[in-house]
């Protein structure tokens, strides 16, 4: 049974050829990843930027990706390199389960490549890579290899949304099936890779989620959403439900050096296999918090909650016997801040919490430094004594963590 679609195939068949001569003129063709202008296209690039750019700003991605290709310029080189220099060359990118799959994905790469000769020539080879979906996968065989493949994804729904005025919730399975069909049906079947990049820069630059420009677009005169002037109603999205809260001391534990106490994170989780301050969680049932944003200095009172179940999922070992060496030899962090009345925690923002750090510090003697570094080792927890300077430079670090060390060094 065909699928209906809500434009006439006038509209349909026109969709393309407009979309392409706009880019031809106004899109962006200097981007380091794309390969629409080569014939000799380079996959691992495509992925690589593709992994990168997943829910994450051009501006944003083109440092990381500069640096990612000078260290790891080919997938061998990436699947060869030891996990500490992936995640700090990832460092601060957020969303580290991309970096935990990105380095599996090389090596899984590396050995189709041992046995084939090449990279995966289709989409269900590419699929079989971690972290890969389907829309990475058709960007990946549209512009890595120059075979026909199809994107759907955050951008690409909000253009068909608007276009077509499809007023399903983005987040159910009917709706997404009804956009992948429209995004197969618009797609060509030359230079789909073209057409993709297209639809990427459409999204991105004229198409936003606030403040479209209409009257750029090349789709204006028959996009549904326009003529009804509600362009901004698109995509229908169910209203999330607030983010929970939580609540940590993070542990500047020194030794007399004034080197800092790193800890590694397991690699599930959040932040997995990233280095970390040892953290004290804060049971906080409700009440209010003041809290310093990532690029502010102003404060602002909310309304919390702790979650006990997000609460005890990240209570790692390492912070358990950190904690626990701590009670057992009664030694208790203090609180620091820059000035005496500036002590509220910091914020920082994931993708479902927000997480208030309270930095506390805490100087041990040798012989203190001694014990813990043994209890942890024997539990081959992997630690590093390093001061902020160093730490930054060498360990991948989240955003969080560095933003403590910016604040109070």
């Amino acid at each position: 049974m065909p699928t209906h679609f809500s434009q006439p195939s006038s509209s349909l068949n026109a969709f393309a050829p407009r979309l392409l001569d706009w880019f031809a003129e106004n899109g962006r063709h200097d981007l380091p990843w794309q390969q629409h202008q080569t014939d000799t296209p380079n996959p691992y690039i495509v992925w690589l930027s593709e992994v990168m750019l997943q829910q994450t700003q051009v501006t944003t991605v083109l440092p990381y990706f500069a640096r990612f290709m000078d260290t790891f310029p080919t997938v061998q080189d990436l699947a060869a390199a030891d996990w500490d220099l992936v995640a700090e060359h990832w460092a601060g990118l957020g969303y580290y389960a991309r970096a935990r799959n990105l380095h599996k994905g090389a090596k899984q790469l590396v050995a189709v490549i041992d046995e084939t000769g090449n990279f995966p020539q289709t989409l269900a080879g590419w699929e079989a890579i971690s972290g890969v979906g389907p829309s990475t996968a058709g960007a990946i065989m549209a512009m890595g290899l120059h075979h026909y493949g199809v994107i759907c994804d955050g951008n690409v729904k909000r253009v068909l949304t608007r276009w077509a005025a499809i007023d399903g919730d983005i987040t159910k399975s009917a709706t997404t099936k009804e956009l992948w069909a429209l995004a197969e049906r618009l797609t060509p079947r030359e230079n789909s890779g073209l057409f993709a990049q297209a639809m990427m820069d459409m999204g991105a630059t004229l198409c936003t989620r606030s403040k479209p420009a209409c009257l750029l677009c090349p789709l204006k005169d028959d996009c549904l959403a326009h003529a009804e002037g509600r362009e901004t109603d698109y995509p229908v999205k169910a209203k999330k439900q607030p983010k929970p809260s939580k609540f940590s001391n993070a542990l500047l534990i020194e030794n007399t050096d004034g080197e800092i106490l790193w800890i590694q994170r397991p690699d599930n989780g959040i932040w997995g296999g990233l280095w970390n301050l040892p953290l004290q969680f804060v049971e906080k049932v409700t009440g209010k918090v003041t809290g310093k944003s990532q690029n502010t200095a102003n404060n602002t009172s909310l309304d919390v909650r702790s979650h006990e179940k997000v609460y005890e999922a990240e209570f790692t070992t390492a912070e358990q016997i950190i904690n626990e060496w701590l009670a057992e030899n009664k030694l208790v962090a203090e609180s620091i801040s820059r000035t005496l009345l500036d002590d509220d925690p910091i914020k920082h923002s994931l993708t479902h919490f927000h997480w208030y750090l309270t930095p506390q510090s805490l100087t041990l003697n040798a012989k203190q430094t001694a014990e813990i570094r043994e209890a942890l080792q024997a539990a081959d927890i992997n630690i590093h004594w390093l001061n902020a300077v160093d730490a930054q430079a060498t360990l991948g670090l989240p955003r969080a963590m560095v933003k403590i060390l910016e604040v109070f060094f």
